[in-house]
């Protein structure tokens, strides 16, 4: 395992998993907010994206409310790179995107502004479950002209169906639930 990501692999051990209406849903503080979202967690997160990610020629982080909005803050402050959220309400500006997402335990509507096209983006998430919300947002941000230089989840759920769902993805840990335990594997 590499030594940069062991805080994020100690922590994940001990993360619970609830039923969510019969989908294993894992809380974590860097998936969930709860427990409290570790500072030596958090930099692990950092350090393994930007050892795996050049971000030299990247525009703009893209992060799907809410939960990518923490990695993103993080990658923004260590890279130099600013962010936007793809927000849970609309503005009603002239060029907002709307997009529907599908997840594997709801849908919802998410609002794009501030990204043009000719920007190079990385879409910035906690998890890759379904790949709904990513597939979603990806797509958006290809009608707008955007380059999708990357799309970074902490986590990849190996045991969820992406039916549809062929991106390239840099994740830090793929993990999976089993036995009602949330498992690294490696």
């Amino acid at each position: 395992m590499d030594p940069t990501l062991e805080p994020l692999a100690r922590s994940l051990r001990a993360a619970p998993v609830v039923d969510r209406d019969g989908y294993d849903y894992f809380v974590h503080g860097v998936t969930d907010g709860v427990p409290l979202v570790e500072p030596d967690v958090l930099e692990a997160v950092v350090d393994g994206f930007r050892e795996r990610i050049d971000f030299e020629d990247v525009d703009v982080l893209v992060a799907p409310e809410a939960m990518g909005i923490h990695h993103a803050t993080a990658l923004s402050t260590a890279t130099g790179v600013p962010f936007v959220v793809v927000r849970k309400r609309s503005y009603g500006f002239p060029d907002e995107v709307a997009i529907h997402q599908e997840t594997g335990y709801g849908e919802s509507e998410l609002f794009l502004n501030g990204v043009e096209a000719g920007d190079r983006v990385i879409l910035v998430d906690d998890v890759l479950s379904t790949g709904g919300t990513i597939e979603a947002v990806c797509t958006a941000l290809e009608d707008v002209g955007t380059e999708l230089v990357d799309v970074a989840v902490v986590l990849r759920r190996i045991d969820r169906d992406r039916e549809g769902f062929d991106r390239s993805v840099t994740a830090l840990f793929d993990v999976r639930v089993v036995d009602g335990r949330l498992e690294i594997v490696e």
